[in-house]
């Protein structure tokens, strides 16, 4: 069963920093590029970082510089760190593959707010 539980979420000011986590099971991490997507109310959802399965990492230009992806394969985790926040931030954050496979279950996302 395809399972991603995304937790770490929360409200922060602008200037602070989070670490998000992505809990997957381990039919849908092992041996994929996974990545962080980002779903800002009312916009669709992009993909703001991904890594390889060998650690090789990508970032789209508005997080490069701030944000962080790295990924535990003994525990099937992918992790975001999130520095200097921008209320431009603000956004539901989901995991998933990197491409996401059409038809893929998503997760519930966790909800990141910042503060100006």
């Amino acid at each position: 069963q395809v399972r991603l539980v995304e937790s770490g979420g929360g409200l922060v000011q602008t200037g602070g920093s989070l670490t998000l986590s992505c809990a997957a099971s381990k039919s849908i991490f092992s041996g994929n590029s996974m990545a962080w997507y980002q779903q800002a109310p009312g916009k669709q959802r992009d993909m703001v970082a991904a890594i390889t399965s060998g650690g090789d990492t990508n970032y789209a230009d508005s997080v490069k510089g701030r944000f962080t992806i790295s990924r535990d394969n003994a525990k099937n985790t992918v992790y975001l760190q999130m520095n200097r926040l921008k209320p431009e931030d603000t956004a539901v954050y989901y995991c998933n593959t990197w491409p996401w496979i059409v038809g893929g279950n998503w997760g519930q996302g966790t909800r990141v707010t910042v503060s100006s």
